[in-house]
């Protein structure tokens, strides 16, 4: 599903540059749970921001579901994002103003569905993550756990090849963290393959494999005995 060959990435410093992922080679298949690891400054944001096409390497290649992902314009960029990639953030990403269907249904909007579909499916998806009774309910009357299953929904309206989470727990207080996860877990179980970038080993450790980068290279890439979160939600 993704396929990295000798990504670099480099940042110009004013008169210096800072280069920050040297070379990385990952292979994730369809269906894998994968969390990226390392400390601040391990690279982990700039891959992250690459496998999401908001920002390019300078050298290697970028294969994703067997589309090479170079040279895109912001058009192609975004149409692409659109079709392959799901992206759950830290800080949630809804629209204030806008109510849970609203927010789930953006998606669908900028892929032309018509309403009554969109509609349709955003409600399917917020029952899918326990939030239909919260349909109609804006940000500001959902808890941290609650608007973080609205951006699930949301990523998942769309039906990408992929999910990118970025820090999706970093929110939360562990027993929502924990709910959080056996959602992921599930929609793993279903067959998406989805990357968890964390620093939390708890958290990694719900994945079935471990990705450390240190210094912009991958210094262990390890399959895990997964730990199921249901085990911690009662």
């Amino acid at each position: 599903m993704i396929e990295i060959k000798d990504l670099h990435k480099s940042y110009r410093m004013g008169s210096n540059s800072l280069h920050v992922l040297k070379g990385l080679n990952l292979s994730i298949k369809e269906g894998e749970l994968v969390a990226i690891m390392g400390s601040s400054g391990s690279g982990k944001s700039t891959f992250l921001n690459i496998l999401g096409m908001l920002d390019e390497a300078d050298t290697g290649e970028y294969l994703l579901d067997g589309v090479p992902i170079k040279n895109l314009n912001e058009t192609k960029a975004a149409k692409y994002r659109n079709k392959f990639l799901g992206f759950i953030f830290q800080s949630f990403n809804l629209i204030n103003y806008k109510t849970a269907i609203e927010n789930v249904a953006l998606p669908l909007y900028y892929q032309k569905v018509n309403r009554k579909d969109r509609q349709e499916k955003a409600l399917k998806y917020l029952e899918k993550v326990g939030l239909k009774q919260w349909a109609d309910h804006l940000p500001s009357e959902l808890s941290g756990g609650q608007k973080q299953r609205v951006a699930i929904a949301r990523a998942l309206a769309a039906e990408p090849k992929v999910l990118l989470a970025d820090e999706l727990t970093g929110a939360l207080d562990s027993k929502t963290s924990y709910e959080i996860m056996e959602l992921v877990q599930e929609i793993n179980d279903e067959g998406k393959t989805i990357l968890v970038v964390t620093h939390e080993p708890d958290i990694a450790q719900m994945c079935k494999r471990i990705v450390h980068l240190k210094d912009g290279v991958i210094v262990e890439d390890t399959f895990v005995e997964q730990v199921r979160a249901s085990q911690y939600v009662q």
